[in-house]
């Protein structure tokens, strides 16, 4: 039997949970999904700057899973803007910090 994924911490909800290509109507497009601990990976690399070991321990997971988490959130945003689809951010399985 696997052993259930450990919860990610995040520190808020996304504020924007949707991004689509300028031109294109909503009902014509594709979409790919980025979850919310994904967003927060990218938040906290990219734009906090943290390295993946302090970045890991302010999500409550382990380095390498840091490392996939955010290996994928990067795969998920390249794919949407080179093939012009809708990024949709949701789900996942995550916790707000300072939240039980």
């Amino acid at each position: 039997m696997a052993r259930p994924p450990k919860c990610r911490i995040v520190d808020r909800e996304p504020s924007v949970t949707y991004f689509k290509p300028r031109g294109i109507p909503l009902r014509d497009l594709e979409e790919v999904t980025l979850t919310v601990e994904g967003a927060e990976a990218l938040r906290l690399s990219e734009i906090e700057g943290l390295d993946q070991d302090a970045a890991s321990e302010r999500m409550g997971i382990s380095r390498q899973t840091f490392g996939r988490i955010l290996a994928e959130a990067r795969k998920t945003v390249a794919i949407a803007v080179v093939e012009g689809l809708g990024l949709r951010i949701e789900g996942g399985n995550y916790r707000l910090a300072g939240r039980a």
